[in-house]
């Protein structure tokens, strides 16, 4: 993995909600969700295409050193027919070629490890991206919902001005549902769904995640043991 999407895949992680909330502020909600999440989306892409590329030469590498091994178990029947049959110079040949297979499997499986290290590597960066691409869209929702709320208080206690208000906030959340609408596929309609669904899926994080910890608690005491 190169040093500069190392360097982007850290950025996008390393962004804050609270950051992000910090520049809304001042900033149209719908450009910073479209530069975030296009940010993110495009990392995503990136590091899933050097995945990729490297789950292929790992599977590449699979096969040849399947290959070597396969070659060096029938030259060591080779090796055996050829002194049966009084023929040493095919039996020299025979352990020549098995010298050479030695020779590069220690190489190959050296290469082989590595791949395997870095398309763990790389399916744990698609993870953790996917993971703030989330927390991203779930903090503008909540901001959106709790401006709307406001809009919608002052909207009751004052005339004009409360219609000022509801004119602003309803300029902002029309926006953000028509950018909502054109990252998910969705409704704008449909987002307290999906925001019951998100509490839902995050209730099943914190499960899988206790589950993980209660686990590594007991190797742990039965490594102690």
């Amino acid at each position: 993995m190169s040093e500069t999407l190392k360097t982007r895949v850290g950025r996008v992680i390393a962004g804050g909600v609270h950051a992000l909330l910090d520049r809304i502020e001042d900033q149209a909600p719908e450009t910073m969700m479209e530069q975030s999440i296009r940010e993110a989306d495009a990392v995503i892409d990136d590091v899933r295409h050097e995945l990729g590329v490297v789950s292929a030469n790992r599977h590449l590498s699979q096969q040849q050193h399947a290959s070597l091994n396969s070659q060096h178990a029938k030259l060591a029947t080779q090796i055996d027919e050829a002194f049966s049959s009084g023929r040493d110079d095919l039996a020299r040949a025979a352990v020549a070629r098995q010298l050479d297979i030695e020779a590069q499997l220690p190489v190959l499986e050296t290469t082989l490890g590595e791949y395997t290290r870095q398309e763990g590597e790389l399916q744990g960066y698609v993870a953790a991206l996917l993971a703030k691409k989330r927390e991203m869209q779930d903090a503008l929702s909540d901001l959106s919902r709790s401006r709307a709320a406001t809009a919608a208080t002052v909207s009751n206690r004052s005339g004009a001005t409360g219609s000022n208000a509801e004119d602003r906030i309803e300029r902002v959340t029309g926006a953000f549902d028509r950018i909502y609408e054109r990252q998910t596929g969705l409704l704008g309609t449909a987002r307290g769904n999906t925001l019951q669904q998100a509490a839902q899926l995050k209730e099943l994080d914190d499960m899988v995640r206790d589950n993980k910890i209660a686990e590594r608690m007991a190797q742990l005491k039965a490594n102690k043991a």
